[in-house]
């Protein structure tokens, strides 16, 4: 692949200072399109010159969007900023599910209301914008369903060539989405990883950009905007509590990202407790829980899901999810499929919504750690919804 060198010459909004290496720290250049870290073969991750001059005052008159922070966003013109209005999606109270299981507080972040549905247009958003200020002229990506409606639309916007590989058992829904925004579409029979594999040799053979799932560093800085949404919705006091859907796992990394950069800079105070954060995963594919729990499992153990997002057999940031679900205190739990079609009915007939398998899962996962004592009735608990179950009718019949 041809990696891109840019000359920043113009005053720079981002505080970012370069990436580094998640496992050894060896600083990558900010100003090269980058993948992962080759000394470690690891992701790479952005780091910040955070500084306390930045208040939370100064988001007062900002746009609803997840731009409004955007000092510590990586984009470093603002005229690459490829963004569709994503971010800044409600929390909502649960108080009827809420009252079923004697819980005195559940919240939901419903991130069905993020362009293409689901929180995939964060990490796309950013993804795109990296590749439009390096002139990347094709994207590439592997995805279960979402992430390619997703990368599909921002390529558009942004004029730039998408080719999206997806397994050919995922709903037409999210093909069809793919196709409408102009993307080449591939459908390989097997899981993700057989996608991804295809996706890396297209990036070898056409030097298209792969935006793969932390294969690149850019999609985490999207998602990490649910971290500064989260405490900034909630009046700067973090939930005791964060159920998350896992595949990938980026959100759950940007989000543990999200607390600690703003503590560096002031918004969060030093001494504060944060959230405990829970992994979900599908009992069909659960390779994250299963290597927390110290059980390996040949990769063909691991089958598809119904919820498309969590048939992630081999997560390539799992020991960056295990160190977060250690330094929070957290654990994890699977669930079955059964499980989440029951809780996709169970949310809508009580509080209206219609979630993803996905985050049913996290509403069916609840009474499980009640159970086990990972989870008190007392606790302020915020499960993230990922994307809308519409778009996953087709799963549920």
């Amino acid at each position: 692949m041809h990696f891109c060198i840019m000359n920043f010459t113009k005053t720079q909004t981002s505080l970012a200072s370069h990436l580094e290496c998640s496992k050894c720290k060896k600083s990558y250049s900010l100003h090269e399109l980058q993948t992962f870290a080759t000394c470690c073969n690891k992701p790479l991750v952005v780091q910040y010159h955070a500084t306390e001059s930045l208040d939370t005052s100064d988001l007062k008159d900002r746009k609803s969007t997840m731009w409004r922070y955007r000092e510590m966003l990586p984009v470093l013109d603002d005229a690459n900023i490829v963004s569709l209005g994503e971010g800044m999606t409600p929390i909502l109270p649960l108080k009827r599910l809420a009252a079923q299981l004697e819980l005195n507080d559940l919240q939901m972040k419903d991130e069905s209301l993020n362009p293409t549905g689901s929180f995939k247009a964060r990490g796309l958003s950013m993804a795109v914008s990296k590749a439009k200020e390096f002139g990347v002229e094709h994207c590439v990506v592997p995805t279960a369903g979402n992430a390619g409606g997703a990368m599909a639309a921002y390529c558009a916007s942004a004029g730039i060539k998408a080719t999206v590989i997806m397994p050919s058992h995922t709903p037409k829904i999210f093909q069809e989405e793919c196709q409408y925004f102009g993307a080449e579409l591939i459908l390989v029979k097997g899981l993700i990883n057989q996608c991804g594999a295809l996706s890396a040799k297209i990036e070898k053979e056409q030097g298209a950009f792969n935006i793969s799932t932390l294969k690149e560093p850019y999609r985490l800085e999207g998602k990490k905007t649910m971290g500064y949404e989260i405490a900034e919705q909630m009046n700067w006091q973090l939930p005791d509590v964060i159920l998350y859907p896992t595949g990938g796992g980026t959100g759950l990394l940007g989000i543990w990202k999200a607390f600690h950069e703003m503590i560096d800079l002031g918004w969060l105070s030093a001494d504060t407790k944060l959230p405990r954060m829970i992994v979900v995963q599908a009992a069909n594919c659960s390779p994250v829980v299963d290597s927390l729990n110290g059980i390996s499992k040949d990769i063909s153990a691991y089958t598809e899901s119904l919820a498309n997002g969590l048939a992630v057999p081999v997560a390539f940031g799992q020991d960056m999810i295990h160190r977060v679900v250690r330094e929070s205190g957290g654990t994890s739990v699977t669930v079955s499929e059964q499980e989440m079609i029951d809780g996709v009915k169970e949310m809508a007939k009580q509080e209206g919504v219609l979630v993803a398998p996905e985050g049913a899962a996290l509403w069916k996962a609840i009474p499980k750690l009640i159970a086990s004592g990972e989870i008190s009735r007392s606790e302020k608990i915020l499960m993230i919804n990922t994307g809308s179950g519409y778009k996953y009718l087709e799963n549920l019949n």
